[in-house]
Parts: C-alpha cells; structure tokens; sequence
C-alpha cells in the first residue's frame, strides 16, 4: 500500500539554509543565522521569523539571487531515499518555509524528482526581491498540508511519514502516522517516534519498517 512521505527541506533533506545563503549575497547572513535559530528552537513564530528574514534581503538583484539558489544542496544520499520511496510507488512531498527555486535546483542537480513540492516564494519587481514572501507555508501549517495531501491521495493518516527537524515541522511531525526528527532540535525532539543523524540511517530505517522492500510486502 502506497504511503505519504513528507520531507522539510532546509536542515533534513539539505543542509543548506536557503536565507543564509541569500543573506551572504547582500552582508546579512549572520542577522538571517542569528533569526533562523530562534524560529527552530520556537524562540519566535515561524511567519515572523520568514518576513524579518524577506525584509533583509529588500533590493538583492535576480542574479544574485539566482547564485544563492546554485548553492543549494541535497544532503548525501538524500537522492537515494526519494529515489527508492517512488520507485516502491509511495508519494513523495516537500513541505517547507524555503523557496521553491532553491528546492527545484536542488532536485535538479540531484537528478532526483518528489510528487510534489509546496513552498514559499521571493517575489522579484525590477529584477531585485522585494523584500516580501508570498506563499503556503508562512501563516500555514504543514500538518494542514499533509492532511490535504492524503486526503487527495487516499491515504489515511496512519500511512503518512513525517521528516523534519525544526519547530515549524512540530505541526506535521505531531499528527503524521511515522514521526522521524532528522538531528531535530530540543524543542522538536519530544514529538518524534524516532530520530535519525544521516540519510543512510533514514533508509535503514524506512527498510526496518518495510517502506523499501518489495511492493507486495510493503
């Protein structure tokens, strides 16, 4: 039977952080570190944490942008488990805060594709942000994202895997059939069924549980 697998991106399937990366391009970085770390330790709500963070890169030019975005990486071995999760017919999502032009070249350049992917977006005027974020995941939450997903794929909540690390993957973690903390943060741990530190131990894992076995026996 097909299952839901539901992946953050920034901090479980990519160590990168996509607004770090933006800030290094206009002088901010440590200011978008120093408001990240706050949003995954629940210090401050995560719509907050997204528009101070948008607001600091106000002018930064479309090229620029676009370099932030060719830094931005899977994590070693990520490829793979999606790779397998489809191959064995189970439906792969990204839900996350970050920006989907980071996460499509990410993808890309893994030569790896999910089912589908719901993110947030840098409006561009003029050829430079903003300064806004537009989006699913700024005032919503991605427990309302997995539900609506297995709801149009007929999968039933105790069949939904949830992977994340940070505060604002609390709300999916804690309704998911299979919670999984990816190296989570103290704050998230509490929620997760069980924690993993590396995409070959997330893989171990989903065998252990029959995810990446024959369909037959899944």
């Amino acid at each position: 039977m097909t299952r839901l697998v539901a992946f953050d991106f920034d901090g479980t399937l990519s160590d990168s952080e996509m607004t770090v990366l933006l800030g290094e391009r206009c002088g901010v970085a440590d200011e978008m570190a120093d408001i990240t770390a706050r949003a995954m330790n629940d210090e401050l709500s995560y719509a907050e944490s997204l528009r101070k963070r948008a607001a600091l890169l106000e002018h930064l030019e479309e090229e620029e942008a676009r370099r932030a975005w060719d830094r931005v990486e899977l994590r070693e071995g990520a490829g793979d488990v999606i790779r397998r999760l489809r191959e064995r017919g189970h439906y792969v999502a990204i839900f996350t805060g970050g920006f989907e032009r980071g996460v499509a070249a990410a993808l890309e350049r893994a030569g790896a594709e999910v089912d589908e992917i719901v993110a947030n977006r840098l409006p561009i005027e003029g050829g430079r942000l903003t300064g806004e974020v537009e989006g699913p995941l700024i005032e919503g939450t991605k427990d309302e994202q997995l539900e609506r997903v297995a709801g149009e794929q007929g999968v039933p909540m105790t069949r939904t895997v949830a992977v994340g690390d940070g505060a604002n993957d609390l709300p999916m973690l804690e309704v998911a059939g299979l919670a999984v903390g990816y190296e989570p943060k103290p704050a998230v741990e509490p929620a997760c069924d069980v924690v993993v530190e590396s995409m070959f131990e997330l893989a171990d894992l989903f065998e252990d549980e029959g995810f990446l076995v024959g369909d037959g026996d899944a």
